[in-house]
């Protein structure tokens, strides 16, 4: 259905149909960005209880502080997908901005602790006083260029800055939360003629996608052990002894989103993560 567009941004009102809205129209309701949505948020819901029996070392936490990371990024990924439902792109970036800077959180106080953690030095106060609300994290920049530094992400980072798409990522988030143009805002009008607008779904889908795959590139380099499957743990609790190399083996939904994100999209990043873990990722 075609309709005249208005100067900044190919836009019309719908006045004289008021039943009718773009986003009811089948290519938008049938995006594959809102089932995309659903594997990244139920991954985090299962890594989110997995992982919960593991101490985070370094704080006086009794339980691992990512879990409810998790379940709060879950959260997050439930309000972008309800959000894109009704049409509101420019909202939905916005949590994709707040979606980007929980992971590189996650990321930067894991790596905190693995650097600075030690017999003598027990107890992390920068990342322990951030869970006691007595310390804030520094700013997005510091926590970046803190990641991007690291000996330890060396290798990952050489792959994962080969070019600047998380550079146009972020700034893509930017320009939306922002209103750096003025198109940004009209796609959070539902009810306006935007021919662009399932091309805009497809940019989010991609931004989301490879948002998705820099959390898991990092956390998984670093915490390969956030890959375990529960074998090992069901035979502990049964009173039997695991098979050997039972520790090391990659839970099923870990190796699914592994196949149909990492491999699928960026074989490069899966062959540095299965290069630096002794997990059995296939």
């Amino acid at each position: 259905m075609e309709f005249p567009s208005l100067r900044y941004g190919n836009a019309l009102k719908y006045d004289e149909m008021k039943s009718y809205k773009p986003i009811d129209d089948e290519a938008y309701k049938n995006h594959p960005v809102f089932p995309r949505l659903d594997e990244i948020l139920n991954f985090y819901k299962m890594l989110s209880f997995s992982i919960f029996g593991f101490l985070t070392q370094g704080t006086r936490a009794i339980c691992n502080i990512d879990s409810y990371l998790y379940s709060s990024v879950q959260g997050t990924i439930e309000s972008i997908k309800e959000i894109l439902k009704k049409g509101r792109i420019n909202d939905a970036y916005a949590l994709l901005r707040k979606y980007h800077d929980s992971s590189i959180i996650n990321v930067y106080s894991n790596l905190y602790l693995c650097d600075n953690f030690s017999l003598e030095n027990f107890i992390v106060e920068k990342i322990d006083n951030w869970l006691n609300g007595d310390e804030k994290l520094p700013e997005y920049r510091v926590m970046s260029q803190y990641i991007q530094k690291s000996e330890k992400f060396n290798e990952l980072n050489k792959i994962i800055h080969k070019d600047d798409r998380y550079k146009e990522i972020r700034n893509r988030c930017n320009d939306h939360t922002h209103y750096n143009f003025y198109q940004n805002a009209l796609f959070n009008d539902n009810e306006i003629y935007l021919k662009n607008r399932v091309e805009a779904l497809n940019n989010f889908l991609h931004d989301i996608e490879h948002l998705f795959i820099l959390h898991l590139a990092y956390i998984f380099h670093l915490n390969g052990h956030y890959m375990m499957a529960s074998d090992y743990a069901d035979y502990m609790d049964m009173g039997m002894t695991p098979p050997e190399g039972a520790q090391y083996y990659v839970a099923p939904f870990v190796q699914k989103v592994f196949d149909n994100f990492i491999k699928n999209k960026r074989p490069d990043l899966a062959e540095i993560i299965k290069s630096n873990t002794e997990m059995q990722l296939v």
